[in-house]
């Protein structure tokens, strides 16, 4: 298990490494030049020249990219914004909370729907309950997440005033944005759980427990549904990282200060710091909420325990050999 897990670790280095040079080479050939965005047009060359010095933009694309992987992977900074001055790490710490809480509370809504909603669909297949469950998914999927979340402020906040449009500043304010983001993923979770369940539940073993008379309950809970994780827990995992880089237009809509809304300013600014330590630090969440996805796969399917437990008792045979 161990060994299963250090080599999981060990492919995160090579991303966190790609996904920084190729962040870094699309800020540098994208066109626009902070420094006149900062001065203005009037500026004169000796400004921006002197601008570009102080902001670390000189020299050639090979000189910058080894000053930039020296500051964050040596230093450990991720520089500062080119308009505040603040340090991008204070403003991440800040800021992704709000983010993580909204994913997180996100994905849990989603798979407290969609799984037993496709666990239904699949043990009632081709039934009207299949096919309700199935029409309102695809309906559900087919849905704009921007659509469904302006809908849900014009009636919940502002024609019956239950909720807050926008802003978090109870427990309450955290209600529409998390439902807006759950809809879509609930609905391909459910697709997703009815297409691994009918998979499973046409398989010899259970047809053999439901020979052996256990109750229809433990054998689709405990021997099919358990059996048809695997894609469910991929699709978990997927669905939280995408809510990590997908929470622009839901910040945007909802006006919550978290990643989503930093890096659209970021953007709209040529913030390069800002943009390419957001899009770090959101690419090593994505690849630590894969590890953990990875090591849920090795407690749910014994065969990779075995996997990796055979290969050490080979070398170890070897060794005493």
């Amino acid at each position: 298990m161990a060994r299963y897990i250090l080599k999981r670790l060990l492919w995160i280095i090579p991303v966190v490494l790609g996904v920084t040079i190729m962040v870094f080479t699309i800020m540098y050939l994208t066109p626009g030049d902070p420094a006149r965005m900062i001065l203005g047009s009037n500026a004169t060359e000796e400004k921006v020249e002197e601008l570009h010095e102080q902001l670390g933009m000189n020299g050639n694309y090979f000189q910058r990219l080894g000053r930039y992987m020296k500051q964050v992977f040596i230093d450990h900074d991720l520089g500062s914004s080119y308009y505040t001055g603040v340090r991008v790490t204070d403003q991440i710490k800040a800021r992704l909370p709000f983010t993580l809480r909204i994913a997180g509370i996100s994905i849990l809504i989603a798979a407290c729907i969609g799984i037993p909603l496709g666990v239904l669909a699949a043990t009632h297949h081709y039934t009207w309950i299949d096919n309700l469950a199935m029409f309102g998914s695809l309906f559900c999927v087919s849905m704009p997440g921007f659509w469904f979340a302006l809908i849900l402020v014009s009636f919940f906040a502002i024609k019956l005033g239950w909720l807050p449009a926008v802003g978090i500043r109870s427990w309450t304010g955290y209600i529409l944005p998390c439902v807006s983001g759950a809809i879509g993923g609930a609905a391909g979770l459910a697709r997703q759980t009815r297409s691994s369940m009918l998979e499973v539940i046409r398989q010899d073993y259970i047809t053999t427990a439901r020979a052996k008379g256990q109750t229809e309950r433990k054998v689709i809970f405990q021997h099919a549904l358990k059996n048809a994780m695997i894609p469910i827990i991929t699709v978990l995992g997927s669905m939280f990282g995408s809510s990590l880089g997908g929470a622009l237009i839901i910040e945007t809509i909802f006006s919550i200060p978290g990643m989503g809304t930093y890096l659209t300013d970021a953007i709209s600014k040529r913030d390069y710091p800002i943009i390419q330590g957001g899009v770090l630090f959101i690419s090593i969440c994505f690849c630590l909420i894969m590890l953990i996805v990875d090591i849920i796969y090795a407690f749910v399917d014994p065969r990779i325990r075995s996997q990796y437990a055979g290969k050490g008792k080979k070398k170890q045979k070897k060794e005493v050999r």
